[in-house]
C-alpha cells in the first residue's frame, strides 16, 4: 500500500533537528498554529462550545472559587484531548451533546492533574503564567484541582453511558499511577526505556487512548473503528509525551513556558536523558547533578551531554515509531474530514515547539 502524505511526512521529521522544520522560531510556530487551526476546521463550533463549558465552570460559584477557576480555565493550552474526542466520534452518527460534554471533562481531568502537578513541583509559572500556588496559595491549588476533577466525574456521568464511565475512572486511577511512579523514581538516573515507557503509557497515553475510544463510543460506532480510534489514540499519546520531553531540551524558554532542562532540575529522567546514559556510560554529568540537585552549573553539564545531536534524533525517531503506528490505526477509517484531520494531528504533534 502506498504510503499517506502523512506518513511520508512523519518518515522525513520524526528524527529532525531543530530549525528543520522551519528556518526560524516564529516561522515554526506559525506553521503549526496553521496547520493546528486547520486541524479544528471541522469541528469548530463544537471546539466553542467546549470552549464555552470550561469557561462557564466558575458561573454560580463563590466569588474567590470563580476568580481562580477563571484564571486557570484562561491558560488551557491547545486543548487536544477535547479535539480528539470530537473527531473521533465523526465516523458514524452521534450525539453531538454528550461528545461534547465528554470532551470537556476529559480536559477538566487534564486541567486537574496539571493544577496538582504544579503542588507536587511547587511551580510558580505554567505556559508563562503564574500559577494558582503561586498567587492564592498550596492549600487553595489542592482544592481547586479537586473541584476541577470532581466537576470532570459529574460531566462524565452526564453522558449516561456506563461503559464511558468506567474508561474515566480507569484513566483517572492510571493518570494517578502514572505521577506517583514518576515520584518514585525520581533522581533515579538507573532508569530503563521500559521504566520511562511505562509511566507516560500511565500519566499521558492512557487518556488519550480513553478520549479516543469515549468518542467512537459516544457516536456508536462499532467496535472495530472504537478499537482502531483507541490504538490511535494511545500512540498519539505516547509520542505527544516524548516529543513533550523532547522539547524540555530542544526547544527555548519562550516556546515552552519553562527553563530548558527544566525535567533534570526536578529529578525526572525522560527518554533523552536514558538515552543519553546509554549512550555515554562514562559520563557521569546527570548522575553528579541528582546527587546535589539545584547546582546551576551540573545542570547545564547534563544538558548539555543530553543535547548532543544523536541523543535527540534517536528520541524523535522513537516518537516517530508511535506516529507511524497510530497513522496505520487511523488508515483503515472511512476517508472524510476527521480522518485527514486526524493524520494532520500526528504531523503537528510531531513538528510542534511548545
Amino acid at each position: 500500500m502506498q504510503a499517506t502524505k502523512s506518513q511520508q511526512t512523519i518518515r522525513r521529521d520524526s528524527g529532525r533537528r531543530k530549525g528543520d522544520f522551519t528556518s526560524s522560531t516564529d516561522g515554526r510556530m506559525e506553521l503549526a498554529a496553521e496547520l493546528l487551526d486547520r486541524i479544528y476546521d471541522p469541528i469548530r463550533d463544537e471546539m466553542h462550545q467546549v470552549g464555552q463549558n470550561l469557561k462557564d465552570l466558575g458561573r454560580d460559584q463563590s466569588p474567590f472559587l470563580s476568580q481562580i477557576l477563571d484564571h486557570v480555565m484562561d491558560n488551557t493550552g491547545k486543548r487536544l484531548r477535547p479535539a480528539l474526542a470530537l473527531l473521533a466520534s465523526r465516523f458514524h452518527p452521534y450525539d453531538r451533546h454528550a461528545v461534547e460534554t465528554m470532551a470537556s471533562a476529559v480536559e477538566l481531568l487534564h486541567v486537574a492533574a496539571l493544577v496538582h502537578d504544579d503542588f507536587l513541583d511547587n511551580s510558580n509559572i505554567r505556559r508563562g503564567r503564574a500559577t494558582i500556588g503561586s498567587l492564592w496559595g498550596r492549600n487553595a491549588a489542592v482544592l481547586v484541582g479537586d473541584f476541577v476533577l470532581a466537576t470532570a466525574a459529574k460531566l462524565v456521568c452526564d453522558t449516561g453511558d456506563i461503559r464511558v464511565m468506567q474508561l474515566f475512572a480507569q484513566a483517572t486511577v492510571q493518570l494517578s499511577s502514572g505521577e506517583l511512579h514518576e515520584m518514585a523514581g525520581a533522581y533515579n538516573w538507573r532508569q530503563s526505556r521500559e521504566d520511562y515507557l511505562q509511566r507516560i503509557h500511565d500519566k499521558t497515553a492512557s487518556l488519550f487512548a480513553t478520549t479516543g475510544e469515549a468518542g467512537a463510543i459516544l457516536s456508536g460506532a462499532p467496535e472495530p473503528i472504537t478499537e482502531a480510534l483507541r490504538d490511535y489514540g494511545f500512540n498519539l499519546g505516547m509520542a505527544f509525551q516524548i516529543v513533550d520531553d523532547i522539547l524540555d531540551f530542544d526547544a527555548t524558554r519562550e516556546e515552552m513556558g519553562k527553563p530548558v532542562g527544566n525535567d533534570l532540575a526536578q529529578g525526572i529522567m525522560t527518554l533523552p536523558a536514558i538515552i543519553a546514559v546509554e549512550r555515554y556510560p562514562d559520563d557521569d554529568s546527570i548522575s553528579r547533578l541528582f546527587r546535589k540537585p539545584g547546582d546551576d552549573d551540573r545542570l547545564d553539564r547534563a544538558v548539555a551531554l543530553v543535547q548532543d545531536s544523536s541523543v535527540i534524533e534517536e528520541s524523535y525517531a522513537v516518537a516517530g515509531q508511535f506516529c507511524e503506528t497510530a497513522l496505520e490505526r487511523v488508515a483503515v477509517l472511512e476517508e472524510n474530514p476527521a480522518r485527514e484531520s486526524l493524520e494532520e494531528l500526528v504531523t503537528y504533534l510531531v513538528n510542534r515547539r511548545g
